[in-house]
């Protein structure tokens, strides 16, 4: 299953006739993936591994890459393939820092009104990712925004928040 795996990025369009594709990486370090050897591919929900030839960079965030399998014969059928790697290869993160699949089900707390309940889901938009609480009273929206984090303690799965005055009101007084 795709819960033991990452998301790296997808195929977003064949390139040249070689039956290479180009690949977008979908992470703040491209840079770290440039010289991977195997990737796996979401095929109906399955994670399924596929060997790279080679790998050239086109821009920070774009590859041009060769799989083993594919040929130019079916490289079109691989478009919006998305790609996935172990969990197990994400490089630890300093303090206060997390992975958005590590945190859901962390008990939130605010600093000015205390147990707000548990992280539910990350929504990751544009310009913006933001924590999906459940709580008693419904959902409360709260922006990943540094300055609000006061702490992220992993061991006891819980993240203190120090939220702008009026945010968590507007969710609880609805």
């Amino acid at each position: 299953m795709l819960n033991e795996y990452f998301y790296l990025g997808k195929i977003t369009k064949t390139f040249g006739i070689r039956g290479e594709v180009l690949v977008y990486l979908d992470t703040d370090e491209p840079e770290k993936y440039y010289k991977l050897e195997l990737v796996f591919f979401n095929i109906k929900g399955e994670p399924i591994p596929f060997f790279i030839n080679s790998i050239k960079i086109k821009s920070k965030q774009q590859l041009i890459v060769k799989f083993e399998e594919i040929d130019n014969d079916n490289a079109a059928s691989y478009i919006d393939t998305q790609l996935y790697l172990p969990l197990s290869l994400l490089p630890p993160l300093g303090e206060n820092k997390f992975y958005y699949h590590e945190v859901k089900g962390f008990k939130m707390i605010d600093k000015q009104h205390g147990d707000i309940g548990i992280c539910e889901d990350i929504l990751e938009y544009p310009h913006q990712a933001i924590f999906q609480i459940k709580h008693p009273k419904g959902t409360i929206l709260v922006p990943i925004v540094d300055q609000y984090i006061i702490k992220v303690d992993k061991t006891n799965k819980i993240i203190e928040l120090d939220t702008p005055t009026g945010l968590i009101e507007i969710y609880l007084s609805l």
